[in-house]
Parts: structure tokens; C-alpha cells; sequence
């Protein structure tokens, strides 16, 4: 992608001028365990029932503008009124969402890094003043730091599990959080499937009529090519969301084909419990190269965080000698020498596991 030059960006609004475009770091390689997406895909008993609805969809209509029969059955899904969901373009839209209807200059947002960096990124598109409260020993958040400084802020952000780290955001500190923040609090879930039963927070909508909650097809659900989330939060809140959305920003193929991912949800529950058993395998694997400088710690998501030696070398050899991509996160605050490995098939956790043994014994 171009540079933006000098001349264009005094054209910009100061706070978009500060910006650089979003690098996901991709590259062409063979295994593609950078990206957190679901490497089995779509289940082969749901793909054809899949690509009938994306067929049938009405290509030649503008789509539902909030996407009617697939909110009602989000809401049936999670045992909340249609009027408590919203669809977007991903949960990237809904997050920009949230800050243009919530953020901007006095609208303080709370977030807790390291975690993921497009909360600032949107945070600052929309001039909101950001508090950091830095996770501390082993990437535990520092509740009572964030309760404190819930208490003057408009928006509170928790992922949960947190990426890139992949632990568990305390069900009591959201409590605190939803009771201590006069504004939104919101849990970003995205990951939540692949978690133990019972890790959402979707349970306590009911008891704060502040807390929202995000979801997403784009990892559990094999469907990060549609571009389909979700948030759960009150009837209010929601409107609130749907004053500032792009209008018809969910295209009717797209709808479609979540509609049918969620209503044949149960089809993809073999290929997460394989993700959560890969999980083990691959933190254990990682595990065994501990002698080599290697230290990974415990992930509730589709990912695990690991500290290597020379991390940043050695995400290029993978990469470059090994054809294996892996998100390197070396040069972020909080996480110096770490690289985020998504869980792939069986093959590929072998192939990333051997690839580091060799690098790392320096062969």
C-alpha cells in the first residue's frame, strides 16, 4: 500500500493524520496461523446448505437494514429480545459503532492492554481520550485499577478471552466494572466458544442495563470471509448503535450465510472441541521447548501466547524458511519477545512445533 504523503495528510483531520492504514502483517505462505480463524472451515454437512442460502439470497435487493429473521434468531439463540441485538460488518464495525455513538473528546474509554490494538486505533479516530490500565504479573488485569477508573468513563472495553493473551476476564470484575462506569462497558467475546462452558457473560444483560456484549462468525464459526457480528446489550443501547451504522452495511449474502451458520450452530461443535484439544497439544508441545528459552502461557481462546528467544527472528525464519505465518507481537508494550500462534489442524501444529524446535536448537 502507498504512503500517504505529506501533502495528503495536511489535508486530514488531525486525529485521522496521526494514523497509518491497519497492517495485518499478512504474507503468501502454505500454513496460516496468524489471523485466529478457524482452519477446519466450514463443516461438510453445512456447506451445501450453506451456499443454497448465499444462492438464494436476493442479489438484486438491498438487504434487510438490520437483518430481521438473523436477529430473531440470534435472540432466541441467547434468551434475549430482538430488540437486544444488533448486526454489523464484523465485530470491527460494531467496535467503530460504539465509539462514534460513545466516544469522542470528554468521552473517556478505559481499556486494559496489552489486548487488541483497534480499540485505540477507533478510540482515536473519534478523539476519545484513552485510560490504559496495564494488565500486570502473567497478564492478570488489575481489577480494582480499572474499577477506580470506570467510575469517570464513558466507556469501559474488556476482551474476554483477551487477545492476544488468551485469559479469561474475571465474571466479578465485569460486575464491578458494569457497576462502578456510569457509561457502557463493553466484553468483547469474540473468542468465547472456544472457552470452558459457562465463560460467557451474556447471563448478567438482565442484571446492568449498561453492559453490552460482542460476538462474531469469524472464528468459531469459519465465516471471517462474510464479515458478520453481533452485540447484545439493551434495547437503548442497540438503538443507540443503529442511529450511527452505515446503513444496509450487512449484504444479504452475507446474511444469509450466517443465518444459516447459526441455525445449524450444533454442526460446528466437532471442529471447536478439536480446536480446544489442539490447544492442549500445541501449549504442551510449546511446553517441551521450555529448555530452549520457550514459555507459553494458558489460553482459553483458539491461541496461545508464547515467549520465544529472538522472537522477531524468529516469526521471519518461520515465515521465510518454513512457510508458516504466526502474528508477532515482539515489539508491543507488554508482550517484548512474544508471538501469538493460532491453533490450526493436527498437521499444522506439528509442522509450527517442529519449525521452532529446529530454529530455536539453531539448525
Amino acid at each position: 500500500m502507498a504512503d500517504i504523503t505529506p501533502e495528503v495528510r495536511a489535508l486530514m483531520r488531525p486525529s485521522a493524520a496521526a494514523l497509518e492504514p491497519y497492517d495485518p502483517a499478512f504474507s503468501p505462505v502454505d500454513v496460516i496461523l496468524s489471523a485466529n480463524e478457524n482452519n477446519y472451515g466450514i463443516p461438510s454437512e453445512v456447506a451445501p446448505i450453506l451456499a443454497e442460502a448465499v444462492a438464494g439470497a436476493a442479489w438484486n435487493r438491498y438487504p434487510a437494514p438490520l437483518g430481521g429473521r438473523l436477529r430473531a434468531r440470534l435472540a432466541a439463540w441467547h434468551g434475549v429480545a430482538p430488540e437486544q441485538v444488533i448486526i454489523g460488518n464484523g465485530g470491527d464495525e460494531l467496535l467503530f459503532n460504539l465509539f462514534l455513538a460513545f466516544g469522542g473528546a470528554g468521552h473517556t474509554l478505559v481499556s486494559c492492554p496489552p489486548t487488541f490494538s483497534v480499540y485505540g486505533l477507533y478510540a482515536s479516530m473519534v478523539e476519545t481520550p484513552v485510560a490504559e490500565v496495564f494488565r500486570g504479573r502473567d497478564f492478570a488485569p488489575n481489577v480494582d485499577a480499572l474499577a477506580e477508573a470506570a467510575r469517570t468513563a464513558t466507556l469501559v472495553v474488556v476482551t474476554s478471552p483477551n487477545n492476544p493473551t488468551g485469559d479469561l476476564f474475571p465474571r466479578e470484575g465485569v460486575r464491578r466494572l458494569c457497576e462502578a462506569c456510569p457509561g457502557i462497558v463493553l466484553v468483547d467475546e469474540a473468542y468465547i466458544e472456544f472457552s470452558d462452558p459457562g465463560s460467557s457473560v451474556d447471563d448478567l444483560l438482565g442484571e446492568y442495563e449498561n453492559l453490552a456484549v460482542l460476538h462474531t462468525f469469524s472464528k468459531a464459526f469459519a465465516l471471517a470471509g462474510t464479515r458478520v457480528g453481533y452485540v447484545l446489550a439493551g434495547a437503548p443501547v442497540v438503538a443507540a448503535l443503529a442511529a450511527v451504522r452505515q446503513p444496509y452495511s450487512v449484504s444479504a449474502p452475507d446474511q444469509a450465510a450466517a443465518l444459516a451458520a447459526v441455525t445449524h450452530r450444533e454442526a460446528f461443535r466437532p471442529a471447536i472441541e478439536a480446536i480446544r484439544l489442539g490447544r492442549g497439544r500445541l501449549s504442551a508441545m510449546l511446553g517441551g521447548l521450555a529448555s530452549l528459552g520457550v514459555r507459553v502461557w494458558p489460553s482459553q481462546a483458539n491461541f496461545v501466547c508464547a515467549r520465544v528467544p529472538h522472537a522477531h527472528d524468529v516469526w521471519r525464519r518461520l515465515r521465510d524458511e518454513h512457510s508458516i505465518l504466526v502474528r508477532d507481537f515482539s515489539s508491543t508494550p507488554g508482550l517484548e519477545g512474544c508471538l501469538r500462534i493460532t491453533v490450526g489442524t493436527p498437521g499444522e501444529i506439528d509442522l509450527v512445533a517442529a519449525a521452532l524446535d529446529t530454529i530455536l536448537k539453531g539448525e
